[in-house]
């Protein structure tokens, strides 16, 4: 994956912030949202669009744009090479594949074990009662 390409097709907008910066706030748009139409993207293929949209489905507006948002400092520049970096990891992170588990058979040893443990525990607490009379 060509970062610097995908980058090329992000846009930004600043908007007003609710975060930290008292009446500053209302002066500065700090906000920035990244916007990324991974419908018409040229770094992904079919099917890594799919699954892009499957895994950002919450996060993804009915004509297929991308919309992440950071608000977290006081600094636009910041929040837009925070947003920027969270956007890469989670592509990364959605186009990764998962894992398939393999099933295993537990081992005859630990079952043993684990009924010898419970023997044990078992007399123990059996020692514990009042003899019969």
């Amino acid at each position: 994956m060509n970062t610097e390409a995908l980058i090329s097709e992000l846009s930004y907008k600043a908007v007003r912030s609710s975060g930290p910066g008292g009446q500053n706030v209302n002066k500065v748009a700090s906000k920035v949202e990244l916007y990324f139409n991974l419908v018409d993207s040229l770094q992904f293929s079919d099917s890594q669009k799919n699954r892009l949209l499957e895994a950002f489905k919450s996060k993804v507006n009915k004509d297929g744009v991308l919309i992440l948002s950071c608000d977290e400092t006081r600094s636009q520049f910041k929040n837009k090479t925070l947003v920027t970096q969270r956007f890469l990891v989670s592509i990364n992170k959605a186009l990764k594949k998962k894992k398939v588990r393999k099933e295993t058979k537990v081992p005859k040893s630990a079952i043993k074990k684990r009924l010898k443990h419970k023997k044990i525990q078992s007399e123990k607490k059996e020692n514990r009662k009042k003899p019969d009379v």
